[in-house]
């Protein structure tokens, strides 16, 4: 996909770190989570754009577990 990181390195590996009892995180993560969220981004604009909004709303995104 895209090559631009969209997550915040710092941020991401602090709560890994926090939440993981001491874990590391490494740099190959950053463009993998970079491109699920450009994934989850797209789904959630043709959500929008299907009720007929220009604004993406938290409800535009599909959570999954």
């Amino acid at each position: 996909m895209d090559e631009e990181i969209l997550i915040v390195a710092s941020r991401l590996k602090a709560y890994i770190n926090r939440k993981g009892g001491g874990m590391n995180t490494s740099a190959d993560v950053l463009p993998i989570l970079s491109d699920i969220v450009r994934e989850a981004s797209l789904d959630a604009i043709d959500a929008a754009r299907a009720d007929g909004r220009k604004t993406v709303k938290a409800r535009d995104f599909k959570r999954r577990r």
